[in-house]
């Protein structure tokens, strides 16, 4: 079986600002760092900055630069309260907004109470839309943007137990389809990147017989790696993916196929 690939996509983001949100941890984090390592100055948003010590500490050890903020995605007065604070402290521009800021609380649809059905459409959903309608009128005025929405397969294909997730995913996907159009004549480029089964803290506490299963059902036979992910954003981050926009790009080993 191939390993995975080693990370290290070359593009070069000197002097831009990037905002990452759920950045504290597995994909979040590894695309954070990506991002820094590519040279743009990264605001790391998590619910707390606590969550956020060890991201940091990873980009300052190689010599990049982040900032951490916390703030509920889901809450309008948090979400532009942050984008003023970043704006703030990076000089008034945010070129690249990567949402990725998500939860799961799983359960068949039937026995799913409203509470885990409005927490998780509220996070991944509304707080997608909050940042974007924060940043993309900052990345309007400037006419240049980069935002990259994460949704998942399970947006594309459904996951039985996830009624609330996959509605929640594929509403980023029609959600980015349309206000690609609305500010492509901007500069601003507005696309979505649709992982599969990747390892991260919730992959990893699968049973061994589960995660062998789920390799049966990917063509590369493997499970996907954060950095896998993180490439991809960072070239759609990129001034080079200026003619691509309004696409949902599934990064899951052929699965969806």
């Amino acid at each position: 079986m191939a390993d995975a690939p080693k990370p290290g996509v070359q593009v070069d983001l000197n002097g831009q600002v990037a905002l990452v949100t759920g950045a504290s941890r597995g994909i979040g984090r590894a695309i954070a760092l990506q991002l820094a390592r590519s040279g743009a100055s990264v605001a790391c948003v998590a619910r707390t900055t606590a969550g956020l010590e060890a991201t940091l500490a990873a980009i300052r050890e190689a010599g990049g630069t982040a900032e951490g903020f916390a703030a509920d995605v889901s809450s309008t007065e948090d979400v532009n309260r942050v984008v003023e604070e970043v704006e703030a402290k990076f000089g008034g521009k945010i070129q690249v907004l990567v949402n990725n800021a998500g939860i799961t609380k799983d359960g068949l649809f039937l026995r799913m109470e409203d509470d885990a059905w409005d927490a998780v459409i509220d996070t991944n959903l509304k707080g997608t839309f909050l940042f974007c309608r924060a940043v993309g009128a900052l990345m309007m005025r400037q006419r240049y943007g980069r935002i990259i929405n994460i949704t998942s397969v399970s947006a594309i294909m459904g996951n039985p137990g996830q009624a609330n997730y996959s509605a929640s995913k594929a509403g980023v996907i029609g959600f980015t389809q349309t206000i690609a159009r609305e500010l492509a004549s901007r500069g601003v480029t507005v696309n979505a990147v649709a992982p599969g089964f990747i390892t991260t803290d919730m992959t990893e506490v699968l049973p061994d017989k589960v995660k062998a299963e789920v390799k049966e059902r990917i063509p590369v036979r493997r499970l996907g790696a954060p950095e896998d992910i993180a490439d991809l954003v960072t070239y759609l981050a990129s001034p080079s993916a200026s003619f691509l926009t309004g696409q949902i790009i599934a990064v899951d080993g052929g699965m969806t196929c």
